[in-house]
Parts: C-alpha cells; sequence; structure tokens
C-alpha cells in the first residue's frame, strides 16, 4: 500500500473537483491553487474546497502554479489523448522537471500504473488534473475509482 500523498488541483470541474472530493470525504489533506474569483465553468467554487487563489484570473496560472508546487502530477482522462489545459498541464511539468503520467480509461492497468508513478517517486503532494465535467462527464468517476483501487476502500 503506498501511502497517500496530499492532494492538489485547480478545482475546476471534473478531475480537478473529483480529487478535491476523494480526499475531504476521507479527511486528508488537501488544497492547491485556483483562479482569482475562484472562476469555474459552473461558477465560483465552493468555499469547502480550501484552494488559495492565483493573482491571476487565468487558468493557465493556477494550473502552472499546481505542478511547481506539488511534487508530481497525474493527468486522468477518458480519452486517450489530451488537449487544451491538460496538454498545457504536461508542459509546465517538463518546463518545471517534474514527473507526470497520463492514464486514461482505456487503460486496463491504470491503477497499477499510478501506483507504481507513485512507489517510483517521492510524492507528499500530488497534483491531480484532467478534463473538465463539460468535456468528459465520466472523468470525475474514473479518478475516484483508480483512487479508491490504489489506496484502498475506507
Amino acid at each position: 500500500m503506498v501511502k497517500i500523498p496530499k492532494i492538489v488541483s485547480g478545482g475546476q470541474t471534473g478531475a480537478d473537483r473529483a480529487a478535491q472530493d476523494w480526499a475531504l470525504s476521507r479527511n486528508l489533506p488537501c488544497g492547491g491553487w485556483c483562479p482569482n474569483g475562484r472562476k469555474a465553468e459552473d461558477g465560483t467554487i465552493d468555499p469547502k474546497y480550501t484552494l488559495k487563489e492565483s493573482p491571476s484570473s487565468s487558468y493557465l496560472q493556477r494550473t502552472e502554479w499546481n505542478v511547481r508546487d506539488s511534487d508530481a502530477t497525474v493527468l486522468f482522462s477518458i480519452a486517450p489523448g489530451l488537449s487544451g489545459g491538460s496538454k498545457k498541464t504536461v508542459e509546465f511539468a517538463r518546463k518545471h522537471n517534474k514527473p507526470c503520467l497520463h492514464i486514461h480509461v482505456g487503460q486496463q492497468d491504470a491503477a497499477a500504473r499510478l501506483h507504481a508513478f507513485l512507489e517510483d517517486n517521492t510524492v507528499e503532494t500530488l497534483n491531480v488534473a484532467g478534463p473538465r465535467a463539460s468535456k468528459e462527464p465520466n472523468v470525475a468517476q474514473f479518478v475516484i475509482e483508480t483512487f479508491d483501487r490504489v489506496f484502498g476502500p475506507f
């Protein structure tokens, strides 16, 4: 069993929010950066998510800062390819020389890959990213199911 790291994300709907909800439901440490104004596609991010506002309302600034301030990043998606902000997250991980893993629902070994990634890297703080709910409505369930497989039921 791997140690459960602090979970951070940008608070957007979809993968980000699912990671926050998973951590909160288990009383685990979580947080991260969100855009100024706590902006997300569904309006203002609920204060129950203990996110810090970046100076900019740009999604890109909070994305980069979450990569920069974490030990590693995992991207979850339904589709095998990444686009938009998820693709930018990978670029920021390269820029900041941070380990990054992309797993998608089509991989039967997604949980095993995340488990190995966490064992192979020293991860006290894990940045979770991926598509928003309007792009991939099922990504939140994939995040939760994968975390449950990796870290065990609570």
